[in-house]
């Protein structure tokens, strides 16, 4: 799924709420650990639930039922929840719109990506294990257990082993930006060894992303990133050069550093700024931005040069990529600020803020 921003719930007003309450049964395999979450007293989790559709308001952190798990899936203990965009849009009622839940079952816990360590198993489930570092991804669940709690089932074809050169709490944050940054450079732009690639937004989530991937590649990097912490962060990365798009002199930094224009580009934002950046484009050059939700205009460029929206489109193949090429390295996963389950309401404000890199919760806290 894509990065957009969603700025209001108008298009989940159709959705009608339906409210029903988790079971406490667990189906496990081989895990003891996981048999005391649902015995005596610790039958419960702290997650973070809302019972409707709508602001920050609605964000409630009280215990529930730890949730039922599939045959085919694997219980997770949360060490590491990423915190995203796309989550407002969850919390407002515009994912479920996207995936044509109508009736959604509250109470509903969010959270679309996170990291942890398998505590039970489905009896169907191969490849994994009790104990088992893993990442992944919940979507379209009604109702919805997400990764803002201490424990979450995951289908385990949307689960992965973690990156050996990753803690749990980084790779919480990885999934969905780290599969957009690739699906762009990769797949849409077909980014080819030594050629010059400029990212635009390079000190966000997907941009810093986009900067270490593109260097494994083999690629000449320019960064146009925010603040001068920013241009500090992408330069720690790897970039080749970096400048910060608001304050620097962009236009005469991209000349010395592609003369003859830049091969691709990949834009996390868009606007005036990014429009003057694209004008350092080569004829026959490709740029690529991540699909929004909501229609906004695509990014101008002169002639002859070809734009592309994309969608992350997560996949086996995709992630099984990404996680050899973090294993290559150079790679880190930069948290620019993290929260405890209390504290999410701050971290959904911290999404409109000045941040680098990614922001996460961390349910032990």
């Amino acid at each position: 799924m894509g990065t957009g921003v969603v700025k209001d719930c108008r298009a989940a007003r159709s959705v009608r709420p339906i409210r029903k309450e988790w079971g406490n049964s667990i189906t496990y395999k081989n895990s003891t650990a996981a048999k005391k979450v649902m015995n005596g007293d610790n039958n419960e989790m702290k997650a973070v639930v809302i019972d409707g559709f709508g602001g920050p308001e609605v964000l409630t952190v009280r215990n529930v039922s730890v949730p039922d798990v599939g045959p085919e899936q694997i219980l997770i203990k949360v060490d590491s929840a990423g915190v995203g965009v796309w989550d407002i849009g969850e919390r407002q009622g515009m994912i479920a719109q996207m995936f044509g839940i109508r009736e959604p079952i509250f109470p509903w816990v969010i959270g679309s990506e996170g990291a942890g360590t398998i505590v039970a198993a489905g009896e169907n489930v191969s490849g994994f294990q009790v104990g088992d570092l893993v990442y992944g991804h919940v979507w379209a669940k009604n109702p919805k257990a997400g990764f803002y709690a201490e424990y979450t089932p995951v289908d385990a074809d949307h689960a992965w082993a973690i990156p050996s050169t990753l803690t749990t709490e980084k790779a919480g944050a990885l999934l969905i930006d780290g599969a957009t940054a690739l699906r762009g450079l990769d797949d849409t732009l077909g980014l080819e060894q030594d050629e010059k690639l400029m990212v635009f937004g390079a000190s966000g989530g997907v941009g810093h992303f986009a900067i270490q991937l593109a260097k494994i590649l083999g690629a000449q990097v320019f960064a146009i990133a925010s603040g001068e912490d920013g241009v500090a962060l992408c330069q720690e990365l790897g970039a080749d050069a970096a400048v910060d798009g608001h304050g620097g002199d962009m236009a005469a930094a991209a000349r010395d550093f592609a003369p003859d224009g830049f091969d691709a580009a990949l834009l996390t934002a868009g606007g005036k700024v990014a429009d003057r950046a694209l004008a350092s484009m080569r004829e026959g050059g490709r740029v690529a931005f991540p699909w929004h939700p909501q229609q906004r205009p695509d990014p101008k460029v002169p002639a002859n040069v070809r734009t592309q929206a994309f969608d992350a489109n997560i996949d086996q193949a995709l992630i099984t990529k990404l996680n050899n090429l973090i294993e290559a390295g150079p790679f880190d996963v930069h948290l620019g600020n993290t929260f405890s389950l209390d504290q999410v309401g701050d971290a959904h404000q911290a999404l409109s803020s000045h941040y680098l890199g990614r922001l996460a919760l961390l349910p032990g806290l």
